[in-house]
């Protein structure tokens, strides 16, 4: 089962390729994703990479967060789910 990471603290100039590198270090990518503002473009300053087991997210954790990559020290945790926005049905 995969394990998806949260990467936070990203310089506006970290790409999806570099996070996959980087992250590619510690075990087999599923997949990468840095969130982009929808108006510029730009990125927003944080991203999700998903490692293929739970090991591979534990030693993923343990090596990169508080890392510097492209001149940020860069944040990484285990993903929570994205909570379900309330709202009164009509």
């Amino acid at each position: 089962m995969s394990k998806k990471l949260y990467a936070g603290n990203l310089s506006y100039n970290t790409t999806e390729d570099s996070l996959r590198s980087l992250f590619s270090e510690f075990g087999t990518v599923e997949s990468v994703k840095v969130i982009m503002d929808r108006d510029t473009g730009s990125s927003k300053g944080f991203g999700f990479v998903e490692m293929s087991t739970d090991e591979e997210a534990a030693a993923a954790i343990a090596g990169t967060n508080g890392r510097e990559v492209d001149g940020r020290q860069i944040r990484v945790n285990e993903a929570m789910d994205k909570p379900r926005r309330g709202g009164s049905g009509w």
